[in-house]
């Protein structure tokens, strides 16, 4: 079978361009709301879930102990709640409080808002195309 490699460097080019984009507009919200890019990631993980510190720190890809640090300021903000896990005592289960869940809905909204004139490029045909294009990719 015949690589095109220009194919694939364009390809590659493509994938870092739209990351460094996407990370600009991540960014930009992150700092309107006096948050890292990381503190936002973590908003972003505990929308929809409330893992222990130690799959946290997994899903970051960050020590534990960098995570308890960051959970620890993000308590001290009234964003984050830590909670002794009731199936297992040593574990601590982190949640978002109901603070962090208002700005979050915000910061969804200017988040959609900053790529929209990326997207709305795309027809819906096209944009339902690259979601699943995207998954695709990320399913990895």
């Amino acid at each position: 079978m015949f690589v095109d490699m220009n194919m694939v460097d364009d390809l590659r080019d493509g994938l870092v361009q739209v990351s460094l984009a996407v990370i600009a507009v991540l960014s930009r919200v992150a700092a309107e709301q006096d948050l890292s890019l990381t503190q936002l990631r973590v908003l972003g993980i505990l929308r929809d879930r409330e893992p222990t510190m130690a799959e946290l720190a997994t899903y970051l890809g960050l020590e534990r102990s960098t995570v308890s640090g960051l959970i620890d300021r993000a308590v001290q903000r009234g964003l984050v709640r830590k909670a002794t896990d009731s199936a297992d005592g040593r574990s601590v289960r982190v949640s978002l409080t109901a603070e962090a869940r208002r700005l979050t809905t915000g910061v969804i909204a200017d988040i959609g808002e900053l790529m929209a004139p990326m997207t709305d490029r795309l027809n819906p045909g096209e944009q339902k195309r690259l979601s699943a294009l995207l998954l695709k990719v990320l399913e990895g």
